[in-house]
């Protein structure tokens, strides 16, 4: 297979959902993201979750669009409105922490590229004194060789003279991939010395081939008003912004967060194939923190996560951070 029908193979399935956004031109209260994520960001590793890119499409849909339609006719126990909505664009790369090694590395975890499109949904809604945010999120995609994750690596280590990784031939095979995610947020805010502070606790549920879990957290926030704090893998979503967009602006975040993660395909392997696997540990937690800062109509946002051991024989404790830049319109 030739390289050109390889890159429609991968292309072909994002371009199409992508297809709709120029129903979104002339929505109000735009905004587009770039997260990069990578564990150089807040450690020295190569290794696991080694990189990820998001671009990130969000814009108020009117009452006409048919994101809001969609909204408006889910259950209520799901989502009301659409506040806010957004199509995003996803890249991953997954892979053991010896890269320099061609054979296959049993006891960590699989080589896996992964590329995907998605769309959300936002609501924010009082409740009494706290404010209940809603996340709703649809991903679709594929993981395997046609995320051209193994050639994305070779070349950026070769650019940056970096080890070469050898162990794509033990990669995860194509497989399509559907997820579905729910996460909701309830915020109180105090005003202090002379700022706002912000905490409450979320819970979320995901159902798919990609990932299947629930979690639970409890997230704090000090500086000016935000929409929220900023989410990292495996929580899709983009609710970091700063609710204003004059002057300098700036605020503090925590979060932790706890997973029973009963399938996640980048440890588990190919659902419908024989792949390398290792063997998952049911229960995960994250503690993160960061710091977000926006001049007029840019935004940039920095978190580090640092996450206990996901499957059975890892060494350490993976740490990495993730970068968001944001420019409104």
């Amino acid at each position: 297979m030739n390289l050109s029908s390889t890159v429609c193979r991968t292309v072909l399935p994002i371009i199409l959902p992508l297809s709709l956004l120029p129903g979104v031109v002339a929505a109000d209260d735009r905004s587009l993201s770039l997260k990069f994520e990578n564990d150089s960001l807040a450690s020295s590793d190569d290794g696991h979750f080694t990189s990820g890119f998001e671009l990130n499409w969000t814009f108020k849909p009117g009452a006409q669009h048919w994101l809001q339609q969609l909204a408006v006719a889910l259950p209520d126990s799901l989502i009301g409105q659409a506040d806010r909505a957004s199509y995003r664009l996803v890249h991953q790369i997954y892979t053991p922490n010896e890269i320099e090694q061609r054979s296959l590395i049993e006891d960590d975890r699989p080589y896996a590229g992964l590329v995907y499109a998605g769309l959300s949904l936002y609501e924010d809604q009082p409740v009494g004194r706290w404010v209940q945010a809603t996340d709703l999120h649809f991903d679709i995609g594929l993981v395997g060789p046609s995320s051209l994750a193994d050639s994305i690596q070779r070349e950026v280590h070769r650019v940056t003279g970096s080890n070469r990784p050898s162990g794509w031939g033990n990669q995860l095979s194509d497989e399509p991939l559907v997820n579905l995610t729910l996460r909701r947020q309830w915020w109180h805010d105090v005003p202090l010395a002379g700022k706002q502070f912000s905490h409450g606790p979320s819970a979320g549920v995901a159902l798919g081939n990609l990932y299947t879990y629930a979690s639970a957290g409890y997230s704090v926030r000090w500086g000016d008003d935000a929409e929220g704090v900023p989410t990292l893998t495996p929580n899709p979503g983009s609710r970091h912004l700063m609710s204003g967009s004059r002057g300098w602006q700036w605020y503090l975040f925590a979060n932790v967060e706890g997973y029973y993660m009963a399938q996640n395909l980048t440890l588990d392997g190919n659902t419908f194939s024989n792949s390398h696997s290792v063997d998952r540990k049911e229960w995960v937690a994250d503690v993160s923190a960061g710091l977000a800062i926006a001049w007029e109509d840019w935004q940039i946002t920095y978190a580090a996560v640092q996450r206990t051991r996901e499957f059975d024989g890892q060494d350490e404790r993976d740490k990495f951070g993730a970068v968001t830049l944001t420019k409104r319109f």
